[in-house]
């Protein structure tokens, strides 16, 4: 990890440092940014994400951690003693920062696993329903009768569109909590 302060900051972006502050980057797992001005905050995460092309996460507790969080992919916010302007900004709130694992490692990939298996579902159930108008327009002879009346369309609609995901939000979890939590490297088999 990288821990660098406000100062340090102002020198390496005033003095045309960023690319051996990339460099160093590079090696860390984390960069913590501490005594710096919420400016400076957002400009190392923009140049980390238009630099390394990589995905960003920031985590903040205050007014002064907003530009981070809006300039980074993931923003995640603290609930805490200096107010709530960090979570209204956020993707993500949490109420003490011990939350943050169980956030990324259980919730992050029951909610990758779930929209992955609920795009291919919407692709089959709309390749399934036009497949079916296709097939009928041949039945009637190209005549732009419809197959289907207007309420039958809306219980259709209703019923696969909206009921399934619900369902399947709140009840599929590929793998217990406890399992997600003891081995974290089952968040890479995912992707």
């Amino acid at each position: 990890g990288l821990v660098i302060d406000g100062r340090t900051l102002n020198v390496i972006f005033q003095g045309g440092l960023e690319e051996k502050f990339l460099a160093l980057t590079k090696h860390c797992r984390s960069v913590l940014c501490c005594r710096s001005t919420p400016l400076q905050k957002s400009m190392v995460v923009k140049l980390v994400r238009r630099q390394l092309k990589v995905m960003t996460l920031s985590i903040g507790d205050g007014a002064n951690d907003v530009s981070m969080i809006q300039a980074a992919d993931v923003g995640i916010g603290i609930s805490g003693q200096e107010g709530m302007q960090a979570v209204m900004a956020s993707d993500f709130a949490i109420s003490r920062f011990k939350h943050l694992k169980k956030l990324l490692l259980v919730h992050g990939h029951w909610c990758y696993a779930r929209l992955a298996k609920m795009v291919i579902y919407f692709f089959y159930k709309n390749v399934s329903y036009v497949n079916l108008l296709f097939w009928y327009q041949f039945f009637c002879g190209f005549s732009g009768s419809t197959m289907i009346d207007y309420w039958q369309m809306i219980f259709f609609n209703l019923f696969f569109t909206s009921m399934p995901p619900l369902l399947f939000g709140v009840l599929n979890k590929d793998v217990s909590a406890k399992t997600l939590l003891g081995l974290p490297e089952l968040y890479k088999n995912g992707q």
